[in-house]
């Protein structure tokens, strides 16, 4: 094909604005650079300034994947409206219903004329890779610069590039190629889709050019992340190298079969899988992760976050410092837009008032296992009266309402994950030490109200998501609100499952995912279950269980489920929680349901019996906090995904580009059964 001119729209029309620290705040990207802003601000004037010349990087840095709502006329992947994928997996369930998850995904209906969750021309990928060129042709002619500071700033410019053609990879596989920014005046234009091998192979050069950047920092020592927190780093890149290469090694895209069945034509030019299965694919992924923990061992400059005490407390303190401090070791990369988490922050409001509330299913509640590292076994549970021990213990002591020394009886990632009945809401970023009333559950409780009964609303599971934010406990704020890219509990995750797939080394790939497990106070899955030692498979699986715990909603479980193409699970029944208040009938002894508050109950509030018999219930009379509840499993039925009845369509496993951008002519091949 040629004389493909209906490419100028794509990567000509985004309009990027910056307002920097300088006193004279400007435009940047297209706008600021075709026209001319009171007759000599043009692309000549910014690439004449050192200044100016970073504000147009930080800007670029703007430009990627920020996995948080915060507002509109910005990427559609960040528009309330949109929600996230991580709402199609097993673990989480949007109630929204003008929401896409529900609207077009839960339902079936979506189509390739909408961009869904993320769409081929809508999430400021081309833009941020067109202002990457711009950048990389005009950098050598910028004065102001060391020759060191041109060379770190090149580095990151093809970090920037790498990292957006990696997030439309996920969702696409192979992608137009685009080596240069393209300047309008071009005679043609000639953009076809790239195999995955291709493509793969684009990245992983543009991170190795990178790495091998003497003049590229590793990492930024504590004064330096002042100011370059969140800029790429070596140790980012080869991070993000071996990211982009065990997704390209899983089953989605090397296999022996195509996933839509082979005969379609983006099968058959090898848009969206390699054409064969390698297991060479493995071994290089593998190869990539060794060679970032090589590095970590000679370079050091990031480490596990880890508790200053061995109780579940100081555990889950620790784990909330690894993933959400701008400042965390244990980050090798994040994205942040703004300084502050707050109440006019349009991801926490859209929380508060429900939009943006992400339940929680049952499925994933169950996948943490008991504070020791134990499997959580629902049954066992029941059967040896433990489930009201499931979230935690404490003492009820005479003359004091809450619980005294609560003991927390899961995985301390729970807690940071989910929000669970009777959990206090705020913790103290020090010591972890929890306060404040207890989050009321159960039917009529005083968050949970008839959410669970009816199935709807922020409680509709009885379970709502706690990560990046703690709802209603204004917990997060004042604290910076980075959307954690990459993290070393990740790299060795990736390890491990690299380990198990290229070698079988079932041993080495254990000392890995225990050195996650380990930093929360879990034991050895080799000491949970011997299986493990030997069983490949179980291992397999059981990782992935462990990615979910550990990388929660932070978009591992969408990507793990769709490169692993598990139609399984996609097409499994969800299910939620009602919990009830159970209060004991001084009378005759048994106890009954009781769908009232406690903390906000008035003075004086009474629940009446079966047989009459009045019972005091409210904290304001001096009741204690309750402890005796009865639990009851119930399917999701609303939101029910079409794909529990009528089957996972492999259709699904990527997304569609719309027809309106196929049909500008510069090469573009739909993906199967779009």
């Amino acid at each position: 094909m040629t004389g493909k001119k209906g490419l100028i729209p794509l990567f000509l029309t985004g309009v990027l604005l910056f307002t920097g620290a300088c006193t004279d705040p400007i435009k940047f990207g297209d706008s600021f650079l075709e026209k001319p802003a009171g007759g000599d601000t043009n692309e000549d004037t910014v690439f004449n300034s050192s200044v100016y010349t970073t504000q147009f990087l930080n800007n670029i840095y703007r430009q990627q994947y920020y996995g948080l709502t915060f507002g509109t006329g910005n990427a559609n992947c960040n528009n309330g409206w949109t929600g996230k994928f991580e709402a199609l997996t097993d673990c989480w369930e949007l109630y929204y219903a003008s929401a896409l998850p529900w609207k077009q995904y839960y339902t079936g209906s979506r189509d390739a004329n909408s961009d869904g969750l993320f769409g081929f021309s809508s999430e400021k990928v081309w833009e941020a890779v067109r202002a990457s060129y711009k950048l990389l042709e005009h950098i050598d002619n910028v004065p102001g610069y060391t020759d060191a500071e041109r060379a770190s700033i090149k580095a990151q410019a093809k970090c920037l590039i790498a990292t957006r053609y990696f997030d439309a990879f996920q969702f696409f596989g192979g992608l137009p190629i685009i080596t240069h920014s393209f300047s309008g005046t071009d005679a043609s234009y000639e953009a076809p889709r790239a195999t995955v091998e291709e493509t793969v192979n684009f990245m992983v050069k543009l991170l190795d050019e990178a790495i091998q950047t003497p003049e590229f920092k590793w990492s930024y020592d504590e004064t330096e992340l002042v100011t370059e927190a969140g800029h790429w780093t070596k140790a980012g890149a080869m991070a993000l190298k071996a990211r982009i290469l065990m997704f390209a090694a899983s089953p989605l895209f090397n296999a022996d079969q195509g996933y839509y069945g082979g005969s379609s034509e983006a099968e058959q030019q090898h848009l969206v899988w390699y054409g064969n299965y390698d297991p060479s694919r493995w071994t290089r992924a593998k190869q990539a992760c060794k060679d970032f923990l090589d590095m970590l061992d000679e370079k050091g400059g990031y480490e596990l976050v880890k508790a200053t005490k061995n109780t579940p407390e100081a555990y889950r303190v620790a784990f909330r410092h690894a993933y959400f401090d701008e400042a965390s070791p244990e980050v090798l990369h994040s994205v942040r837009v703004t300084n502050k988490a707050g109440s006019s922050y349009n991801w926490y409001s859209w929380i508060k008032n429900g939009r943006s509330a992400y339940a929680v299913t049952q499925e994933y509640v169950e996948k943490f296992p008991w504070a020791d590292g134990t499997p959580f076994d629902w049954e066992k549970a029941e059967k040896d009266g433990k489930l009201n021990q499931m979230f935690l213990t404490g003492d009820s002591v005479k003359g004091k309402t809450l619980l005294q020394n609560v003991n927390l009886t899961r995985d301390p990632r729970l807690y940071e994950s989910v929000i669970v009945n009777m959990i206090q809401p705020t913790l103290d970023w020090s010591t972890g030490k929890m306060s404040g009333n207890p989050y009321e559950l159960w039917v009529g409780g005083s968050e949970a109200s008839t959410n669970s009964s009816l199935e709807t609303g922020t409680w509709a599971t009885s379970y709502q998501n706690m990560k990046y934010i703690g709802v209603g406990s204004k917990d997060y704020n004042g604290h910076g609100l980075q959307w954690t890219t990459l993290r070393l509990s990740d790299i060795y995750l990736m390890y491990a499952e690299a380990l198990i797939q290229a070698d079988g080394n079932l041993t080495e790939a254990l000392k890995w995912i225990n050195k996650v497990r380990e930093r929360v106070g879990l034991k050895g899955l080799e000491e949970v279950d011997a299986r493990y030692k030997t069983d490949k498979e179980a291992l397999l699986e059981e990782l992935l269980n462990e990615r979910v715990r550990e990388l929660g909603f932070e978009n591992a479980r969408y990507f793990d489920l769709t490169r692993y193409k598990r139609k399984d699970i996609f097409e499994k029944q969800l299910h939620g929680i009602r919990i009830y208040r159970m209060i004991k009938n001084p009378t005759t002894g048994k106890f009954e349901r009781c769908d009232m508050q406690w903390y906000k109950a008035k003075k004086g509030a009474i629940f009446t019996c079966s047989d009459g018999t009045k019972v005091k219930v409210s904290y304001k009379d001096g009741i204690q906090q309750p402890t005796t509840f009865q639990y009851e499993i119930f399917p999701i039925t609303k939101g029910k995904r079409v794909w529990w009845t009528q089957g996972f369509d492999p259709k699904w496993y990527l997304s569609p580009i719309r027809p309106t951008e196929i049909n500008k002519g510069y090469g573009l091949i739909q993906n199967p059964g779009w």
